[in-house]
């Protein structure tokens, strides 16, 4: 049996083991293992995406790299679930400069182009078509993110936003996403951080399987239109 196929079923094997779990355990407890099974699932297919992607993968790098000088990668230190802070990948879109003076504006959340445009033409297009998002998948790989969930944010943001905005804080009580219900539901860049807050909550006190599915569904679809 081929390795992809072996993690597929072991894919299809998680949710059906927490489903007969959460069948004999309080509704708490059921959560909490169904919330485990998502996360390993989703470790899985990140895997598996990476495999697939590969070819992809090498083309863009080869592409940031000639485009201009830096690093393949673009790293960012961004706070997870709890409270932890990991390291978030992306692909460089920018020529080397300096943005640590940006502050967006009252009640926004910081997105999109801060400060001096430095994007270069690939990234203009990465960013354009979230390609520079992929590298994320061995975020999810890791454990730092998941597939479904609030976006994470920069430290020194999270930091303003859990004093100024209600219910920013509770967004940490799940792992963090590629994607989530607030992106897909216009609170994408610098949109109203509160409504983006609540969005979030909302996703978190309502989450399902089903949802997480309709959420990856709807990604799909603006990525193929391309927004920034």
């Amino acid at each position: 049996m081929s390795p992809v196929v072996s993690l597929l079923l072991l894919a299809l094997a998680v949710p059906m083991s927490a489903a007969l779990l959460a069948l004999a355990a309080p509704a708490v407890e059921a959560h909490a293992v169904a919330l485990e099974g998502k996360y390993l699932v989703g470790r899985i297919a990140a895997l598996v995406a990476l495999v697939i992607l590969l070819p992809l993968l090498i083309a863009l790098a080869a592409a940031v790299l000639l485009s201009s000088r830096g690093p393949m990668l673009f790293r960012q230190r961004r706070v997870g679930e709890g409270g932890e802070v990991f390291e978030m990948l992306k692909f460089r879109s920018m020529r080397a400069g300096d943005a640590s003076g940006f502050v967006p504006a009252a009640g926004a959340a910081p997105g999109g182009v801060e400060g001096t445009d430095r994007r270069t033409a690939v990234g203009r297009f990465i960013r354009r078509t979230s390609l520079d998002e992929l590298p994320q998948l061995w975020n999810v790989v890791r454990g730092d993110m998941c597939l479904v969930g609030p976006r994470p944010e920069r430290p020194e943001h999270v930091a303003r936003f859990s004093t100024d905005v209600p219910g920013y804080a509770a967004r940490h009580r799940v792992r963090v996403g590629l994607t989530g219900l607030a992106q897909v539901s216009g609170s994408r860049g610098a949109s109203d951080i509160g409504r983006r807050a609540e969005m979030d909550n909302a996703y978190i006190d309502g989450w399902s399987l089903g949802l997480d599915l309709r959420i990856l569904g709807r990604t799909v679809g603006a990525v193929l239109r391309g927004a920034e």
